[in-house]
């Protein structure tokens, strides 16, 4: 780590900050110019740069930060499809660690969110907001090219293979999947671990990390995340068509 006025860059991530000494750590990130707020959180200039708290009550990726999660996380010149962008809160912080030269392009099918994440899109020149159902990729899939990360915060039954459908269209096979797992709009049937241990079953073509509880924070709230595998790209699946330029995406085994 790099020491920056009492902020310390995180190792590999050029706009993720960490506050040395307090408790529980906190996480900032460099905001893209000077903003102002976007959901209240606090700002800090370090030098002329601003420097945002990423609040982990207010987003489930920032919880897993606070918990330990560590990889994967976008970062400085990616380009990521978030499903269920809402309003923009962790949107604008993944926009923050893909930096100006990045792109974020935010699904939401809500109008009501979707008119406040288009009004913040206006001072997030790379966070592009996209209205669309998550369910029906191949409806949006001529506004969003080959992605370097997806994440998907998507309350729903079939928030899983909602997620996975995503990534066999858009994810490069050396990318990044992240999910901030709902137990709770999966049925009341079953314990939360119970939920957690279907959702591993189904994403068999992940390498995942180990899932993180989000409790406190999020209760009923796992984030988990890894790489693709081949696995992922051999299920049968209705490919956008590609441009002769992009790839097929392609798996990258981990050493």
């Amino acid at each position: 780590m790099r020491r920056s006025r009492g902020f310390e860059a995180i190792r590999g991530h050029a706009h993720l900050f960490e506050r040395p000494g307090d408790e529980p750590p906190s996480f900032w990130t460099e905001a893209l110019g000077d903003p102002p707020e976007v959901y209240r959180e606090r700002i800090q200039h370090v030098g002329e740069r601003a420097v945002r708290r990423w609040d982990p009550g207010r987003s489930k990726l920032g919880a897993g930060l606070a918990k330990g999660w560590s990889e994967p996380l976008p970062v400085d010149g990616e380009r990521w499809l978030y499903l269920g962008a809402g309003t923009g809160t962790t949107p604008s912080h993944v926009a923050d660690l893909v930096g100006p030269t990045g792109r974020v392009y935010a699904l939401e099918r809500s109008v009501r969110p979707f008119a406040r994440l288009r009004q913040l899109a206006g001072r997030y020149p790379n966070l592009l907001p996209i209205l669309a159902d998550a369910r029906r990729p191949m409806e949006y899939c001529g506004l969003v090219p080959p992605v370097d990360g997806v994440y998907a915060d998507v309350a729903q039954p079939d928030q899983v293979a909602i997620a996975l459908d995503n990534a066999r269209l858009f994810l490069r096979g050396s990318g990044s999947f992240l999910l901030a797992l709902k137990t709770a709009s999966m049925g009341r049937d079953r314990e939360p671990r119970q939920h957690l241990a279907a959702a591993v079953e189904q994403l068999e073509g992940i390498e995942l990390e180990r899932p993180i509880d989000l409790a406190p924070y999020h209760r009923r709230h796992y984030l988990m995340g890894g790489r693709p595998t081949r696995a992922l790209f051999r299920e049968p699946a209705a490919a956008p068509s590609r441009r002769p330029t992009d790839p097929a995406p392609r798996a990258r085994r981990r050493s």
